[in-house]
């Protein structure tokens, strides 16, 4: 008797999570508009609490909306299990949440989104999590950071903005010999292109806004557990590991195994911090990954055209786009995401800030507006904007010097963006 054929991602990307409506007979999972269910008797709402069963209780920690959306994000990715949460922060948040303790440190890579630097640096000191910078290009600076205090790793697979591909496998050696989890922000790259827990990555952690979601019209965030991380070898996640006094002294490795990550952040971190993710964002992010791997082809095969352009004209002065032959990271690039480098990447203007701002005012069909990852065309010129309080030395230091444009490529025609940014640089 031949094994049953594992799915192919197009397919998951469809129909994994999802199933008819056993009351209505609903194809499409409803929006499950509701705070709380109905329990059966009271025996069968002591086993939910209890965590002996698993079950609707409060939307804030579960609903079926979400249920189906994390079943659907787990199996695209090769996870065990995975949490949907309101934002890309708050996922962020509830996986730190469960693995620090004040007083302790994170390593993180230098080359990030610069809101997630802003929340590493700021917000979490306000929690006691410290965290010490290491750079992507040197894996051997993350070995050098480490510490008693260190509890995880932190890198994004495609850097946010520059487009950069992090060699995830060298880092993810150094986390293991440390013993102490990987964790990848796979935003940029989304499943399509690169499956993190396939190169060593123990937890993967999304912005579900952006590219899973796809239309630009909603919020979400995800973590993903990879299962494939001891947390009971030592005692160093006592969240985790420890009898919790909440549920009566259960072990929550001990109890759920491969899945313990995920359960603590939904039961433990999720219910006690809150950022729950609405029915409705769920229900918008699940339609917009049924045509994930159609949107993330499109978007790589257009920016790459578009960088070619933009490299070959006398009016720009570099590009850094990992897909281009000419970037230091096309090497990594073949390695993780041959079927394309993503859709986000930088280039600079000779013209220094001027430029940048007259470009990003005379566009017409890209849209001037701080976000990625939407069916539309995006620009954003970051001296201006995003990045308008530092100093020029401190805009250089974060890829973000007077002449930068971020872009990111939409599915539009390649020919318009071109002729878009030909006559708004003219």
């Amino acid at each position: 008797m031949s094994e049953e054929k594992t799915p192919g991602f197009a397919t998951l990307a469809i129909h994994a999570g999802e199933k008819v409506d056993p009351a209505t007979k609903a194809r499409v999972t409803p929006i499950y508009q509701t705070t709380s269910y109905v329990f059966d008797d009271a025996e069968h709402a002591a086993r939910l609490f209890a965590l002996k069963e698993f079950g609707n209780i409060y939307t804030r920690i579960m609903n079926p909306t979400q249920e189906a959306l994390e079943a659907k994000i787990a199996a695209l990715e090769g996870g065990t299990a995975a949490l949907a949460v309101a934002s890309g922060h708050a996922a962020q948040m509830l996986v730190f949440h469960c693995l620090m303790k004040p007083g302790e440190e994170f390593i993180a890579a230098r080359q990030l989104y610069g809101g997630s630097i802003n929340q590493f640096t700021n917000a979490f000191h306000a929690f006691g999590w410290h965290v010490v910078w290491a750079d992507a290009d040197d894996p051997d600076s993350f070995r050098k950071a480490l510490s008693e205090k260190t509890k995880a790793i932190f890198i994004e697979s495609i850097a946010n903005p520059s487009g950069q591909i992090v060699d995830i496998e060298v880092i993810a050696r150094v986390a293991e010999e440390a013993h102490v989890p990987l964790i990848v922000d796979n935003t940029m790259a989304t499943p399509y292109l690169i499956r993190p827990f396939e190169h060593g990555a123990n937890i993967v952690t999304y912005s579900l806004t952006k590219f899973m979601a796809g239309h630009g019209n909603s919020m979400g965030g995800a973590i993903v557990d990879g299962g494939n991380f001891d947390w009971g070898a030592d005692d160093r996640y006592p969240m985790l590991t420890d009898p919790n006094p909440s549920y009566a002294g259960l072990r929550l490795y001990e109890t759920f195994g491969e899945i313990t990550l995920a359960i603590a952040a939904r039961v433990l971190s999720l219910r006690d911090l809150g950022p729950a993710i609405a029915p409705l964002n769920a229900f918008l992010i699940l339609t917009g990954m049924e045509t994930l791997p159609l949107r993330m082809q499109r978007h790589c095969d257009n920016a790459l055209k578009v960088a070619e352009w933009l490299e070959q004209d006398d009016r720009v002065a570099w590009v850094k786009y990992s897909g281009l032959k000419s970037s230091p990271y096309y090497a990594l690039h073949q390695k993780y995401c041959p079927k394309g480098a993503g859709s986000v990447f930088t280039f600079g203007l000779k013209g220094g800030y001027d430029a940048g701002v007259k470009l990003v005012n005379s566009v017409k069909l890209f849209s001037h507006l701080a976000n990625i990852g939407d069916v539309r065309s995006l620009i954003i010129h970051p001296a201006s904007t995003t990045h308008s309080q530092l100093t020029e030395e401190q805009l250089i230091a974060a890829g973000a010097g007077p002449e930068v444009i971020r872009v990111s490529i939409g599915l539009e025609d390649p020919e318009d963006l071109i002729a878009d940014l030909d006559q708004a640089m003219a």
